[in-house]
């Protein structure tokens, strides 16, 4: 499983649901309908503790920076945050990318290597 494409999602979702919060929020207070907060509430609560679960689990697995995740944190809590987390490019893995050559590319660097 690819916990950062699930992260950036999360973070996505996470944000956009904190944004409609916002919004029920002053439909509450300036109409007097609550329904949107019963309905935000609860589900902007789970995506943010399951935003904040997987971004602890990233900072160990992927070797973050004490920095990233404190950026990470704090953009969790910003209106709207989500959407730039989502888009960090200093995420992934402090190696980088494991990226493995396939068996063409094993056997050509084998034939290369083999004196003439």
């Amino acid at each position: 499983m690819d916990f950062l494409r699930v992260f950036r999602v999360l973070a996505l979702a996470e944000a956009v649901s904190w944004l409609l919060l916002i919004f029920a929020t002053m439909v509450k207070y300036g109409v007097g309908q609550a329904v949107g907060v019963q309905v935000l509430g609860p589900l902007h609560g789970a995506l943010f503790i399951a935003y904040v679960l997987l971004a602890l689990l990233l900072w160990r697995k992927n070797e973050w920076t004490g920095r990233t995740l404190a950026i990470v944190l704090v953009d969790s809590v910003l209106p709207g945050g989500g959407l730039w987390v989502a888009r960090r490019a200093d995420l992934n893995a402090a190696e980088g990318p494991q990226i493995q050559p396939s068996e063409s590319e094993l056997a050509l660097s084998a034939q290369r290597d083999m004196p003439s």
